[in-house]
């Protein structure tokens, strides 16, 4: 079996959990309030924003024998760039201050996730850092686009508001089948078993972020 199928197989359980999340839930039945929208795009940003650093960090500690991922890494970095920025200008056009969300700071669970992300790189091994790109590229093709539709419409928003969520949305369905390919080339089980764990832990850590956000049942949320 590729090690891609391998991987959506041990990890399936954690995704579904993810899935099912209350907030989720309610957000594709077009149910989400404002102020989780806003929320989720404020956290959104203080992951995002590592998201090149982290690829930095990862192609710089990848041993000699997978050097050969620098150039996927180099793509990566590439086509992520900037992203952060999409979702200030979304929160810019739902009246939000830049600014004032840079100052903010992370929720707990944010900063909890991106801390794991770097513990991995810098104290495990860097491989597994391909794990948090699993969670986060595959619930982005699952959701992204829908979510943004039915949020657009529930909210009566302008598109202006979800150039993160229909760029990034799209973009990771063309992610998809090039991260096939990278992860069937981990030939070493070692590096495969840091990538299952490293998403097992990325499953539970992203629904932690969604637990936290304010949600349209009454007395829910933080």
């Amino acid at each position: 079996m590729p090690f891609y199928d391998t991987l959506l197989s041990e990890t399936r359980p954690h995704r579904e959990r993810l899935i099912q999340t209350p907030i989720i839930q309610e957000c594709l039945r077009g149910e989400v309030t404002l102020p989780g929208y806003i929320a989720f795009l404020r956290e959104a940003y203080h992951h995002v924003r590592h998201t090149v650093p982290l690829m930095y960090s990862c192609r710089a500690r990848l041993p000699e024998r997978l050097g050969w991922l620098d150039e996927a890494l180099d793509e990566y970095i590439e086509e992520e760039t900037g992203h952060d920025e999409w979702i200030l200008n979304d929160l810019r056009a739902l009246g939000e201050q830049p600014d004032a969300v840079r100052r903010a700071g992370p929720g707990p669970a944010t900063e909890v996730m991106v801390a794991y992300a770097y513990d991995t790189i810098h104290r495990n091994n860097p491989v597994g850092f391909f794990g948090m790109v699993h969670v986060l590229e595959g619930t982005s093709v699952a959701l992204a686009l829908n979510a943004a539709d039915r949020i657009q419409q529930g909210l009566g928003l302008p598109a202006a508001a979800f150039s993160y969520l229909r760029s990034h949305g799209t973009l990771d369905q063309e992610h998809t089948a090039h991260f096939a390919e990278l992860v069937n080339d981990l030939d070493d089980p070692g590096d495969q078993a840091a990538v299952v764990h490293a998403a097992r832990m990325f499953y539970r850590l992203y629904a932690g972020i969604f637990q936290g956000l304010p949600r349209a049942t009454p007395g829910a949320g933080r």
